[in-house]
Order: structure tokens, then sequence, then C-alpha cells
């Protein structure tokens, strides 16, 4: 089976991994011909599936994925969307604008749905139960671990009007298709099971494969979206070899015909307007860009193929090479949304962060439902210290995000960061844990590790868990292991719980010559303590106290004189340090000056001190 794995991976152009030899993984290949009618908006399609059964389990049922059945009235999502409007974020409901009350408005003609017409498993008929956004499938026969079987499924399904990600004829963008959750798509098994998901208008969860897909449909429309175009000559529309003559077939309708290997989802987009523009940056690798001026300017599109080209060796250095040949931008959907090889973009201003998912969402993959902040959290991160680069800063801008995450613990409606990601009370509450307390737990890392040692982490991170699904805990072992630091605690404090920082300078006296400075945890998680003493002479010290649970302590992190103390007891509120130095010459005193330390309350954090 080993073997297997490898040669699937091998057949894909992707290495596996050097990864953890003990997960194993499902493993799919989807082969699709859709034909859409861009008059009724509705697409018939043939779907094979070669399914891998790598687990050690005997699976007697399978499940999949129907998305867009999200997308009719009385729908789990519509109910799920209206109550928010019961609810209050501060004074205002807690919509998530984009869907509000919109699916309860829905004409026949304007909602979505896909429909199972037959379905086979190694050419016989199984029997299926549509459970909204699930179809539950019973097999007749089990699905042996070790053993491959075939599904083979017509389906047809209506394009809702857009709403949430997938839909068409967005009334600002002016996009007609954006083409995501199109398709049946099977759900995800792993060491804990099925993740039959009803879809509420979060996260996804997919398996590896390799997907080839032929689209038909009318030749005016110009597609844009994962894989790599088998027959551009024969498209055209800025495909085509440089140089090469395209010749289309005769009739109305193109097939435009896409293979994408090792991927864990397909997105596409359509439009008979669509300007495509390509960017080679470098042999191997080519962007595209798929847009229409009107959500923002032809020169702000196209400025993101500049930026991309700009920053793509600055994120391969930091977090990890680009496996894939190509990447799009595409205009469509409803804000940003990532997919492997492309993102949809209601506008410009998300390209980056969209484009770093491909590591933390295309390539690493957590299940996002469960470990939102994981990828959520770790792009934002990312996307931080990319724009900071760009900017002439060469670091983490971490002002809003910190501030957001500050926010959240005031509200009073933060939840752990382990609630799935479909049952937060709020959707405030998912936004700001997922995305910016998923950040602050990388800046942070920086502060409990070192900045260099939580970067070599990262590129540890990728190098063994990618295409792994990795959790948590797999995560922290990384950590672990590059550092020597025992870094349990600090997952149980700010993963698992809703508990704070807060230290503060509780007092500084003077006794036998040298100056005292007792510091106080006020907050409930314990932390290892960065203080910098500043002198009137111009000098500064840093007096450092590890945490007791951390097992270990950072390295240096720069030129000034450091103190290292014995650890810190977690059970203990107070901590006192001391300086050779005298009170009077004394100017400033300050924990953690980095500002990396999440400390809920800075105001008491420094002192100030007039010269005598």
């Amino acid at each position: 089976m080993k073997r297997l794995i490898f040669l699937l991976f091998a057949a894909s152009g992707l290495s596996a991994l050097q990864a953890q030899p003990d997960r194993w993984q499902q493993r799919v290949k989807y082969d699709m011909d859709v034909d859409m009618n861009v008059n009724t908006n509705r697409l018939t399609g043939r779907q094979k599936l070669e399914y891998w059964n790598n687990s050690p389990d005997t699976l007697h049922r399978v499940f999949y994925h129907l998305y867009w059945n999200a997308f009719q009235p009385g729908s789990m999502m519509d109910t799920r969307s209206r109550r928010q409007g019961t609810i209050l974020n501060g004074q205002n409901p807690d919509w998530d604008g984009r869907v509000k009350d919109r699916i309860a408005n829905l004409k026949p003609d304007e909602i979505g749905y896909q429909k199972v017409l037959s379905l086979k498993m190694n050419g016989q008929p199984v029997s299926y139960e549509v459970l909204e956004t699930i179809l539950e499938v019973k097999l007749n026969k089990p699905i042996m671990p070790g053993s491959k079987v075939v599904f083979d499924m017509e389906f047809e399904a209506q394009v809702p009007l857009q709403v949430r990600r997938s839909g068409r004829d967005n009334p600002s963008t002016k996009v007609r298709y954006s083409m995501s959750q199109w398709y049946p798509k099977i759900c995800e098994y792993d060491y804990d099971g099925w993740h039959p998901n009803p879809y509420i208008a979060r996260e996804f969860y997919g398996v590896w494969g390799d997907f080839n897909v032929n689209i038909t449909l009318d030749k005016k429309y110009i597609i844009g979206g994962t894989g790599y175009l088998q027959n551009a000559n024969q498209i055209g529309y800025g495909y085509e070899t440089p140089g090469a003559k395209v010749t289309r077939p005769a009739g109305d309708k193109l097939t435009w015909k896409f293979t994408a290997p090792n991927v864990h989802d397909f997105v596409w987009a359509a439009d008979p307007e669509f300007i495509h523009k390509t960017q080679k940056v470098r042999d191997d690798l080519t962007l595209h860009l798929f847009y229409k001026p009107t959500t923002a300017s032809a020169a702000e599109w196209e400025d993101i193929l500049v930026q991309a080209a700009k920053a793509l060796p600055y994120m391969e250095k930091n977090f990890g090479a680009y496996p894939w040949k190509q990447y799009s931008f595409i205009h469509g959907g409803d804000g940003g949304m990532e997919y492997p090889m492309a993102t949809l973009l209601y506008g410009p201003g998300a390209w980056l962060h969209e484009w770093l998912h491909s590591w933390y969402q295309g390539m690493l993959a957590t299940d996002e439902s469960q470990y939102a902040w994981m990828d959520e959290g770790f792009t934002q991160y990312a996307e931080s210290r990319v724009e900071g680069w760009l900017a002439g800063n060469n670091g983490f801008t971490s002002g809003d995000i910190y501030r957001g995450y500050f926010s959240l613990v005031r509200s009073g409606r933060e939840e752990p960061l382990t609630t799935h990601a479909d049952h937060f009370n709020t959707n405030s509450a998912y936004s700001s844990a997922a995305y910016l307390k998923g950040a602050v737990f990388i800046e942070q890392l920086g502060y409990i590790l070192g900045a260099q040692q939580r970067d070599k982490v990262l590129m540890n991170y990728y190098n063994l868990w990618r295409f792994k699904h990795p959790n948590a805990a797999d995560f922290i072992r990384v950590a672990e292991k590059a550092t020597g630091i025992e870094l349990d605690w600090y997952k149980d404090y700010w993963v698992n719980s809703t508990k704070s920082i807060d230290y503060a300078i509780d007092s500084l006296w003077e006794e036998g010559g040298k100056t005292n400075i007792r510091l106080r945890r006020k907050g409930m998680i314990p932390m290892p303590i960065d203080f910098q003493l500043s002198f009137h002479d111009g000098t500064k010290e840093i007096h450092y106290v590890p945490l007791d649970l951390m097992y270990g302590a950072k390295p240096a992190e720069n030129d000034i004189p450091r103190t290292v103390y014995p650890a810190w007891k977690w059970t203990s509120e107070t901590y006192t340090i001391s300086t050779n130095r005298r009170l009077m010459d004394i100017q400033a005193g300050e924990i953690d000056p980095s500002q990396r330390l999440a400390d809920l309350d800075r105001r008491n954090n420094k002192i100030e001190l007039r010269k005598p």
C-alpha cells in the first residue's frame, strides 16, 4: 500500500512528501464531463470517481457533498443565516451580509441544486439518500482496507444566483458564473472517521487526488480555474502557445479540457467578457489573471501580476515552494475565496491573502471545519509578513491583528479555537478567532521561541506535513522537535481555552546596592517574560524569565546584554528580578518591548522614571 501511495503521488508530478510515515491518506481520481446551458443556467454531468481506501478500516457507506442544495429557501444555510439577524453583535444584528435573508427570497429558477440521477459502484447500482447538502450512499459490498473502487455518477445542477461563494450574475462584479462547490464531491474520511459536514456557509475539507475535467459551454465564454488547460490551441483566449494559430472546432460550444494533479478541489469561473492576462514568473510557473473592470480599474487588477511576481521569492523562502505550474486570480464570487491553483476575488485587494491560502489550505490543508484558525490564522499571519516586506518593513505588522483579538476578548463573545467553524454562536466571534487569534498564535510563538526559531518551525512544518492534513498537535510536535522546547501548555491555553494574558510591573525598590523589580501575573495564561531596562546613559539590559512549563529557554534575539533567570513557576503570581544598577540610573522598564505578547492591558507593562 505504501508503494501504491508513492506511485500515485509520483504520477501526479508532485513529490509526496517527506512526511510522517504513519499518517495514511485516502486518495481519489475524478474524471468529469459537464455540459453547461448558459440560457437555463443548468448543467449535466458524468463523473467517474476512483476511490482508494488506504485506511485500516472497512467502509460500509460513503458520503458526498451536494453544496448547492444549500441555496434553497428553508435550507440549513438559510435558517442559520436568518437566525443571525436575531443575534446582536453590539447594537447590530450579526448578519453575514453576503447571505443575510437572501436565500429565503430565491425563486425556483434562482435557487441552486445538485441532483444525483444515478450512482453505481464497480458497475452495480447502489442505494443513496439525499440529506440536503449530504448524499449518504449505502454500499452493497464494503470497501476493504487497501482496495480501490470506482463510482460512476450522472448528475445535474442549477447554478444559484450569487449568494455565498458560488453562483451566477453577481450584480456588482457582473461576472456570469462563479463555479465553486459545483460538483458532487466525496467527503473526507481520515483518522477521525467520516466528515459529512452539512454546508451552512463556512469551511471545507477534501480528499487529495487528480482531476480531469471537461467543460462544454457556449463558445463565447472564457474560463479560468484550477488546473492546466490541455487543448489550449483549440481554445485560444490567451491560453494558446505564443505564435500558434488557434483552430476552434465548428459549432456553438467549446469543450475546455483541464487536468489538475494532487489537489483536493476544483473551481472555475466563466464570462464572455473576461480579460485574460498572464505573467510567466519562472520557467515552470505562469500566473493568470481574469477580470472585468467593474469593481476596480484595469490598472488595479493588472497590478496583481506585478506584485505577485515580486512577492513570490519572499513567500517561497519563508513558507515553502509553490509546487504547481500555474495559479489563477479570477474575478468572481462574493469576496475572496481560495481554491487549489486558483482564487475567486470580488476585487483585487484580497489577492495576497487568497494566494497564501495555497500554502495553508492548498498544500497543508488541515480540516478547516475543525481547525479554521490553522488555515485562516496562519494565512493572515503570512499575509501581514509579506505586506510588510512589500512595503519595505520586512516584518509582521501586528497592530490591527492584535487590536482585533483584544476586542474579541473584551466583547465577551470569545469561544475556544477548538469550536467547530459551523458552531460558533456569532459570525463576529468566528472571524476574529479564526483570522486574528490564529495569526496572534504564530506571531506570539515567535516571542516564545524567538523569531528565527519560529521561522524554522514554519519551514519544517511545510516540509513534513504538506499534502497530509495536519492538526494542531502535529504542528506543536514539529515546533517541539525543532526547538527542544515543550509547547503543549501553549496549545492548551491558547487553543483550548479563552483565558487571556495580563502581566504588570508591580513595584520597584532599591536594596543592598541593587534595584529589584517585582512582576505580577494578573491574567490566567502564564508566559515567559522579556523585561527590558533602559538607563539614562543610553544603555539597556534584557532580563529573561522562561516559563517552567517550557523546560527550556529561547536564544537571545539581539545584542542587548541579557540575564537569564530560573524558570517562573506557573502557579506563582509574582516574580522578582534585579539589576546591579541603582534605581536612580533607570529611565524605563518594560515588559515585552517587542509587543508580541498578547497582553490584554499594556498600560501596566511600562514604567518611566524621571532623571534625578
